[in-house]
């Protein structure tokens, strides 16, 4: 089906505002969408590989009478409409009228908004009405006359002032609203990337670490002597001396008698060399920006981002004030402020941080240096982390020609670019051509690596990366245990690593119906994660969750709905209680209580989980259809078949909007809504929904479903007076 609109959204807005409608504009129409979505069947219409075009109008309305004939027919040939909120917006007289005149085309469920400024709701009270940023056409529902009513919308917006959405969040969450799927799946990238780093450190490898950084930053001095001035060489020699002594003094700070020096941190040497610097060494502007960068670097290895970019941004200032702004020192500030921006989020920092970098490399050292290829490998991650996947991929193609010209064809460089480049192809949906890469970068670095190395442990879990992709699970297991045991001899048995292993082993296991073996994987990862973690976390309540799953499918009905929820118990303190998790963890409880015939429990989650979903997601999306279905399987329990088929009624519309007519939700909302049919004695329909819907039964994640479907059907049979039929589906 193609979309019947010229346009896939207008753009109003008030022109005060234009810079954002120029920004909205351009990041729309370039976005790459993920390759694995184009093509999805959506309430809007097949998900195009670029959303666009989008309509945004140049000209001023401030003398104009009505809207006109150009914008009216614009606003009625596209499919979406986006609002720039702001205070300007909200008292803009063609703002309102644009949203009305959208709202009176039958489309109010399709206005998205954008909120740069003010205060939404702030009319609220007069003192605070100027602030509103809604104009009231937002604000207030249309009633049947075609006018604003008295009652107030909740309008669907994303939010990019001060402490709220970034930029590229917002982006995202506009597009997932325009393209009609979830949030999670624009957002959602692969754990496994190769710029995770890891989360524990000893002291003693900080300090070989720190100490590494000193020395390449005095053999960079020797590499270029024969071009810098001699006088600069010996000075930049004598900051290197100076940071070298700084570090090892830092572990002199300890006195023995205090405490074993064995339990000392990383993090509280890091943190007392930083609160250092900036007293010890105030008149030597060179030594503190080599200082900074090295420690924000060690912060930025141990995780702890909003430690390392206060840091590099001032080694990076200081470097901008000494003598001449364009060197390669510069370059190396620039970069590594990059890198850590990319892992805390901000993209679209982080890419003109590291393009500067890059443009310093090229104008100094040429475009066949490895400083080169490294920062346009760490430039690709940016690309990749905002779909702009096919940028990413010439970048880290021009770092595998760099470095197969500098280091020939068995180097961990060109290792590690031929992994980036089977990632790329992977998260874009292509796991064929991602396979064949990435089974290449494995092959390589069992060359380099005949003995344990982590680069090898990472290779081979990204090759079962692919696989999994591929659904070829008998291949990935082996691969998950092999990358397993390698970490464990070389990481111990309780390195955050490990938790991840064991995660992406029980997660193949479960598919794979070992449910023993995926137990025990889930187990010794949680347990892990409970030994590293605080006691209230998200992670460990998701761990939760997943063995309960397991438990469940097991058989160990009662210990899996304890566990779940406790589960869930946790995710409300970590979370919050309006977190989606808590939804999910309330809906999927709901439907193993009404098994167990708790019913007045079951209830009260699932009005919980339904509230939660609609108010995050909106009433149309996918889980609000999984939560209404959980609820009519209620229904169906306590013979309240009517409320049953009133709500798979809804559930089939809603899901008819984003999924395929084979999909396994789609089966148990039919399935639910046959029980629904038969017990009305309506036999005919029952059966023909019940039938339809058991081959896709087979394809759910949810154990027993096939199980029920067959014995609902068998009960239709009994009910039916067929007894023939009922024994059938009975066994």
């Amino acid at each position: 089906m193609n979309t019947p609109f010229k346009y896939r959204a207008f753009i109003s807005y008030s022109h005060s505002d234009e810079k954002w409608a120029r920004w909205l504009h351009h990041n729309l129409e370039t976005y790459r969408i993920p390759k694995h979505l184009v093509g999805t069947e959506t309430e809007f219409g097949p998900i195009p590989a670029r959303f666009a075009p989008v309509f945004r109008d140049r000209e001023e309305l401030a003398s104009a009478t009505n809207l006109g004939t150009t914008l009216i027919a614009a606003l009625e040939q596209s499919a979406c409409q986006i609002v720039i909120c702001s205070p300007k917006a909200a008292k803009s007289r063609w703002v309102n009228e644009e949203i009305l005149t959208f709202k009176r085309l039958g489309r109010e469920h399709r206005i998205f908004c954008l909120i740069i400024a003010g205060e939404p709701g702030a009319s609220g009270n007069p003192e605070t009405a100027l602030h509103e940023c809604f104009p009231n056409a937002l604000i207030y529902k249309l009633g049947a006359d075609g006018q604003l009513s008295t009652e107030r919308s909740e309008p669907i917006a994303a939010d990019v002032r001060p402490g709220k959405d970034r930029k590229e969040n917002a982006l995202l969450k506009l597009l997932a609203g325009l393209l009609g799927i979830g949030f999670d799946e624009l957002k959602r990238r692969e754990v496994r990337r190769r710029y995770r780093r890891m989360v524990a450190l000893v002291s003693a490898s900080v300090a070989g670490m720190i100490i590494a950084s000193v020395l390449a930053a005095t053999a960079w001095i020797a590499r270029n002597e024969a071009i810098l001035q001699r006088a600069q060489a010996v000075k930049e020699a004598e900051t290197a001396r100076q940071v070298t002594n700084f570090i090892v003094g830092l572990f002199k700070v300890y006195d023995p008698n205090e405490g074993l020096v064995s339990k000392i941190t990383a993090q509280e040497i890091l943190d007392k060399g930083a609160a250092r610097i900036e007293k010890e060494l105030a008149d030597q502007p060179a030594t503190q920006a080599t200082l900074m960068e090295t420690m924000g670097t060690a912060y930025t290895n141990l995780g702890l981002y909003p430690a390392a970019i206060p840091l590099m941004r001032k080694s990076l200032q200081k470097r901008r004030s000494l003598p001449g702004d364009t060197t390669a020192a510069l370059a190396q500030s620039l970069g590594h402020l990059g890198e850590a921006l990319m892992m805390n989020g901000d993209n679209d920092e982080a890419a003109k941080r590291l393009e500067d970098a890059l443009a310093i490399q090229r104008r100094l050292l040429g475009n066949s240096s490895p400083d080169v290829a490294n920062t346009l490998s760490a430039l690709a991650d940016v690309m990749s982390v905002t779909g702009a996947y096919e940028k990413g991929q010439a970048m880290i193609e021009e770092a595998l020609r760099i470095r197969r010209k500098l280091y020939g064809e068995v180097h961990p460089d060109v290792a590690k670019s031929l992994a980036d480049l089977g990632v790329n192809f992977g998260e874009r949906g292509d796991y064929k051509q991602a396979e064949i890469y990435l089974r290449q970068a494995l092959e390589l670095q069992r060359k380099l690596h005949p003995a344990l190395h982590p680069d090898l442990s990472e290779a081979i879990s990204n090759l079962a990366w692919a696989y999994l992709g591929l659904g070829e699970f008998e291949k990935a297991e082996p691969l998950y245990r092999e990358a397993l045991e390698n970490n464990r001899k070389l990481l111990g048995d309780e390195h955050p690593e490990i938790a991840v292993g064991l995660n992406n082993l029980a997660y193949v296991l479960e598919t794979r119906r070992d449910f023993r073996g995926a137990e025990k994987a889930y187990r010794e990862s949680l347990e892990i994660s409970r030994k590293r973690l605080p006691p209230i976390h998200a992670t460990i309540a998701t761990g939760m969750s997943n063995l309960a799953f397991v438990l469940y499918a097991r058989g160990d009905h009662a210990q899996a709905i304890q566990m779940l929820r406790d589960s869930i118990a946790m995710s409300r303190l970590a979370l919050g209680a309006e977190h989606p998790d808590v939804a999910s963890g309330a809906s999927n409880l709901a439907y193993w209580l009404t098994s167990a015939h708790e019913y007045d429990e079951a209830a009260q989650l699932l009005d919980e989980a339904l509230a939660i979903r609609r108010k995050a997601l909106g009433n149309d999306h996918p889980q609000v259809a999984s939560t209404l279905t959980v609820q009519a399987n209620l229904f169906v329990a306590r013979r309240q078949y009517k409320e049953a088929l009133a709500g798979t009624t809804e559930a089939l519309r809603i899901l008819a909007l984003s999924l395929p007519d084979d999909h396994w939700l789609v089966a148990m909302a039919r399935n639910v809504q046959g029980a629904a049919l038969a017990g009305l004695g309506r036999y005919p329909e029952a059966e023909k929904l019940l039938l339809s819907s058991l081959p896709a039964l087979s394809g759910s994640p949810i154990a027993d479903l096939p199980q029920r479907g067959r014995a609902r059907l068998a009960d239709l049979y009994r009910a039916w007076g067929k007894p023939e039929e009922a024994q059938k589906y009975s066994q």
